[in-house]
């Protein structure tokens, strides 16, 4: 019998995997449905749609970019909102009044908190755990450099009447809205300063802040905790959420934290939270650095340790330093 004679007809060729060159062209997901993100809980994201609530991962294309409770977002696939059912997020629209914030002043890594909020409402109890002005002036920072209004909301003022005077007199050269609240008293100063804005608040934990909140919107059944001892409240709110308020307008609560790097902010955009300073610097040498080993800082020579403007002297400069040691690690 004859030998075959082999042809390349004869030759099998197993496909390489993934042959198909992948295109770079993404598609523009031109009927994707707008949503607002309303939580988010280890890689899922709740996105109000049109009224309804629909769980979401972020698509492929969205790489790193992060998402954040405030986003508005684009969205595809099953938007019915039933349970068991996942849509997709392909694309976060440009954001405002986003607030950032790292564990500490030196820290590498910061993130964005929450997006597109007109408001931030600094919570802050006058007792137990005790006001701290540096973490107030800190938050103010972070506020004026997002372009986002403050608010700062004094609780347990029923505890320390006297102490509400003091921190308005520390703040009186700031235009600084100030609510104070009491348990046996309506909200309804802090009800219209949050009226069809998107609020966001901030705070130590043990300052009330989910008390607060229910009390803000009935039902929200944020978890409210003891203070273990003196300045150490356990943390209540562990999560992000925003809440619709009755009259319009959302809250969004935040887990209470124990500091607030500023990391991503300029010496130029800490003078702006002391608007009281930045006037007398003004006659500051150029080049100076507003700290006392210049020796000829206008601020020195402006205000004295009896000057009410001390105490926020004080802080502007320890921010200062804390800025300056941290650059001088990276």
């Amino acid at each position: 019998m004859p030998a075959r004679e082999y042809d390349e007809d004869d030759v099998r060729v197993r496909p390489a995997r993934r042959s198909r060159p992948r295109t770079k062209i993404r598609p523009k997901h031109e009927n994707a449905r707008s949503g607002f993100v309303t939580a988010v809980d280890r890689g899922r994201y709740t996105c109000l749609v049109d009224g309804d609530a629909v769980t979401a991962m972020k698509a492929r294309e969205l790489g790193k970019q992060s998402i954040v409770v405030g986003d508005r977002a684009a969205l595809v696939g099953d938007l019915s909102g039933r349970e068991g059912t996942l849509a997709r997020i392909v694309r976060i629209e440009p954001r405002h009044g986003q607030l950032r914030r790292s564990a500490d002043d030196d820290s590498a890594t910061e993130r964005v908190v929450v997006a597109n909020v007109d408001r931030l409402v600094i919570v802050a109890s006058l007792v137990d755990p005790p006001l701290r002005y540096g973490f107030v002036d800190r938050c103010l920072v972070a506020a004026y450099d997002a372009a986002v209004a403050p608010v700062l909301c004094l609780t347990k003022t029923d505890l320390a009447p006297e102490l509400v005077a003091e921190v308005e007199n520390y703040y009186s050269q700031l235009e600084l809205t100030t609510v104070t609240t009491r348990p046996d008293e309506p909200l309804d100063h802090l009800v219209e300063l949050l009226a069809d804005q998107e609020n966001v608040f901030f705070g130590h934990s043990g300052v009330g802040k989910s008390t607060l909140i229910n009390r803000l919107v009935p039902g929200a059944g944020r978890a409210v905790g003891e203070v273990r001892s003196i300045g150490k409240g356990s943390h209540t709110s562990t999560s992000t959420v925003a809440l619709e308020l009755p009259g319009g307008g959302w809250v969004i609560d935040t887990p209470g934290v124990r500091s607030f790097g500023l990391a991503h902010v300029t010496p130029d955009s800490i003078l702006k939270a002391f608007p009281e300073l930045a006037e007398i610097a003004a006659d500051c040498p150029r080049g100076c650095t507003h700290t006392p080993e210049i020796g000829d800082c206008a601020l020195d020579a402006a205000i004295g340790a009896d000057d009410p403007m001390a105490g926020r002297l004080d802080s502007f400069r320890r921010m200062l330093t804390s800025l300056a040691e941290s650059d001088g690690k990276t």
